[in-house]
């Protein structure tokens, strides 16, 4: 336990030598959330469709919204939730583009258009709802 006073930042950790450790587990943590981004977009773009139209649609996109959120609450940082998003979009935009022999795999249906738009959507908002909170000027700083 600290003597630091309540609303102030205790700064001796700063010079520990598990500073590089929790740098590592970091970056891997970084590693696998951009994975895990990419994993729901490459799942949603097969099973958009499954079930009644746009529901397996609206559980992907809030999926991803949840794993951006989940993401920055469990680094405290902004970067937790920015990662997931960002594989989600490269994956969710490369595998709707078409092929140049005409295939789509992500197609113009109703519960496409949910996957993608609503997709896009959530992560957008679960990026700049970690952002918000867990940024240095954020709401979860006391005094704000």
């Amino acid at each position: 336990m600290s003597n630091v006073p309540v609303g102030q930042v205790d700064n001796s950790r700063n010079d520990s030598p598990g500073r590089s450790a929790d740098s590592g587990l970091t970056i891997a943590t970084c590693v696998l959330l951009a994975l895990f981004g990419m994993a729901q977009a490459l799942l949603g773009a097969f099973f958009y469709g499954a079930g009644p139209a746009p529901l397996a649609s609206i559980a992907f996109d809030l999926a991803i919204a949840g794993t951006c959120l989940l993401g920055g609450w469990g680094l405290h940082r902004p970067l937790g939730g920015v990662i997931p998003a960002i594989g989600w979009f490269v994956v969710a935009f490369v595998l709707a583009t078409g092929t140049s022999g005409g295939s789509v795999l992500i197609t113009a249906s109703a519960a496409g258009e949910w996957f993608l738009f609503g997709g896009a959507a959530c992560a957008t908002a679960g990026m700049v709802a970690a952002i918000t909170i867990w940024s240095r000027s954020g709401l979860s700083k006391p005094g704000r």
